[in-house]
């Protein structure tokens, strides 16, 4: 059995080795001739699986080892009877560290207590909402806007008119779609964008087309109240630099790339292909993590919130690292930049997850349990 996979997936032996050989291949160098052969095929997010690649192969299982899906041809899979499977919530948590991250340093830069903001989360899946418990559970007024859910569940939703209006920061944790009612396709379009409040923080972990990168750029050099990040990017690898420089935060698509999200995706895609073949999965991801660098942490009572908080979640990630990383790759030629973001990709340092932290607090402090249960962490 040959199983060709993204270079960048990690654990592949560990999980994969007893199915068969492992051709190892980057992930937007995979072809029709890569697959031919292939039994398996296992990809990450930069892939386009269509019938334009597998029409032809002996392919009968792909496994994506991400949350989104846009990457794969749906209908086409179940045309051919493929089987497909993602890998949903695996880096969540990730991305929420990510957010939590970019908070504490819009924060920082402009003097704002974030627990008097009004936060609006666009979408309200794995990411979204588990982003949603950690600001309720910090006890910070959010407002959720999720129009395919609203319409199939009901429930506390509001509009996108009423996120823009009511909210001075806004983080997008929707999928990309391109067609029908719910088209998530730029979004946040010219229009959206010229009508946010002032003051405004944006935060883009989703998928670059959710917001039109041109129009972004364009209101960005207008207004100088609104503050942006974005870790994902129209057409990348290919970035706009001009958009780069306007933003606070600029990272090249790595909110979810915490080492456990890595691979805890890996797994899930195990576990499916397991299923696939109807057989007992034999290996287990906890028995393949590391320990963590930082395991716990010391609180006395008398700590103020607002640093406990900080320091807690700059403690395991602080996305400005990765800003700066990305910000000295974004010089030369358009192939060298292009090359650059798929580099700090596939060499991505060890970056842990806060809710693996245990958390000591010496004293009474209600403040501080509320911080450290809200976050995930485990109180010792």
């Amino acid at each position: 059995m040959l199983i060709v996979a993204d270079e960048n997936i990690p654990l592949l032996d560990a999980f994969f080795a007893s199915f068969g050989e492992i051709r190892r291949v980057p992930g937007r160098s995979i072809d029709r001739a890569t697959v031919e052969q292939a039994d398996v095929l296992l990809v990450r997010s930069v892939t386009n699986v269509n019938r334009a690649l597998l029409e032809g192969s002996k392919v009968r299982f792909v496994g994506t080892c991400t949350i989104g899906t846009d990457h794969l041809d749906l209908n086409y899979f179940q045309q051919a009877g493929i089987t497909w499977s993602s890998a949903p919530g695996c880096n969540a948590r990730g991305v929420v560290d990510y957010v939590l991250g970019s908070l504490l340093t819009l924060a920082e830069i402009e003097g704002v207590d974030l627990t008097q903001r009004t936060y609006g989360v666009v979408g309200a899946g794995e990411v979204g909402g588990r982003l949603i418990k950690v600001l309720q559970g910090l006890g910070w007024k959010v407002l959720v806007c999720d129009p395919p859910r609203q319409a199939a569940e009901g429930g506390d939703y509001v509009s996108l008119e009423q996120i823009i209006e009511q909210c001075d920061v806004i983080s997008l944790h929707t999928p990309l779609t391109k067609q029908g009612a719910h088209s998530t396709w730029h979004l946040f379009d010219q229009k959206h964008l010229n009508q946010l409040n002032p003051g405004t923080w944006l935060i883009n972990a989703s998928r670059g087309p959710v917001v039109d990168n041109s129009a972004l750029r364009q209101v960005l050099l207008q207004r100088e109240d609104l503050q942006a990040v974005l870790d994902v990017w129209e057409g990348e690898p290919e970035v706009d630099v001009a958009l780069a420089e306007l933003c606070v935060l600029a990272t090249p698509h790595i909110a979810g790339y915490s080492l456990d999200g890595k691979q805890r995706g890996t797994a899930q895609i195990y576990q499916a292909y397991c299923d696939f073949l109807g057989q007992s999965a034999e290996v287990s991801l906890n028995d393949l993590l590391p320990a963590p660098w930082l395991s716990a942490a010391t609180l006395t009572a008398e700590s103020d919130p607002a640093w406990a908080l900080a320091m807690l979640c700059r403690g395991v990630y602080d996305p400005r690292r990765d800003d700066a990383d990305f910000r000295r790759s974004l010089v030369g030629s358009v192939s060298e930049q292009r090359a650059a973001f798929d580099a700090l990709r596939k060499n991505y340092p060890s970056r842990r997850e806060i809710d693996g932290l245990k958390v000591r607090i010496e004293g009474d402090s209600p403040a501080l349990r509320q911080i450290v249960a809200a976050l995930g962490a485990s109180a010792v």
